[in-house]
């Protein structure tokens, strides 16, 4: 399974041959670089950490500084790790750099990154709900939740807020994974990834690439 760290340079949209427009987005995909490769013998399980964009020692710490430095590398500023499971067969050495060219035989992609930060949010912001009329004797109450305790559900348990019940609240922010991306094209003299449709996060914003696990 090919994996990649990056970041999302913005949206764009392109045409085929038959004059479709299909809206895309444009990855800068590595180079990364391998910062440890953890086996069972010395970790207990199999995984490979590497790391993304250099950042400047001084806005380290020293531990992660030291650590960078083993594998013959500055500290990096997006580090993250992959499970390999039973079956990983490690094939890179710390030290190693990976680029897009890990996805020259991949058709699509799975993205993962943080979505846009939307504060608190109201239920019909949040959650999609309708609101209450706007006209016919509604006063002051057109985006209010409407009744949060029932009998009707959970017979026995008395009226109270059921756990799970979609409310206001905190909106955004959380780590989100989009799913079967088909991979457009891929630049490897630039490091870019062309995919199509929207991934999570804003322009400027982290991503992690790797192989769909769903899509055949």
């Amino acid at each position: 399974m090919a994996m990649l760290l990056g970041k999302k340079i913005g949206m764009t949209q392109i045409y085929d041959e038959a004059g479709r427009m299909t809206p895309v987005t444009v990855l800068q995909a590595g180079p990364c670089t391998v910062l440890q490769v953890k086996t069972p013998e010395t970790d207990g399980y199999d995984a490979l950490q590497i790391g993304f964009e250099d950042i400047k020692p001084s806005r380290v710490k020293k531990p992660m500084e030291g650590h960078a430095k083993k594998a013959n590398s500055g500290p990096k500023k997006y580090v993250r790790e992959w499970r390999l499971g039973k079956t990983g067969q490690v094939e890179y050495a710390a030290g190693d750099q990976l680029d897009v060219k890990l996805f020259s035989d991949v058709r699509f992609v799975d993205v993962t990154g943080i979505s846009k930060g939307k504060g608190y949010a109201g239920v019909m912001k949040r959650h999609g709900f309708g609101g209450f009329p706007g006209s016919h004797g509604t006063e002051r109450k057109h985006r209010a939740p409407g009744s949060i305790g029932s009998h009707g559900s959970d017979r026995g348990h008395g009226g109270n807020v059921k756990k799970g019940k979609r409310m206001s609240g905190r909106m955004g922010g959380e780590r989100v994974t989009s799913r079967n991306h088909q991979l457009v094209t891929i630049d490897e003299e630039k490091n870019l990834l062309v995919i199509r449709g929207a991934v999570p996060g804003p322009s400027g914003g982290y991503v992690e690439i790797r192989t769909a696990k769903t899509r055949k």
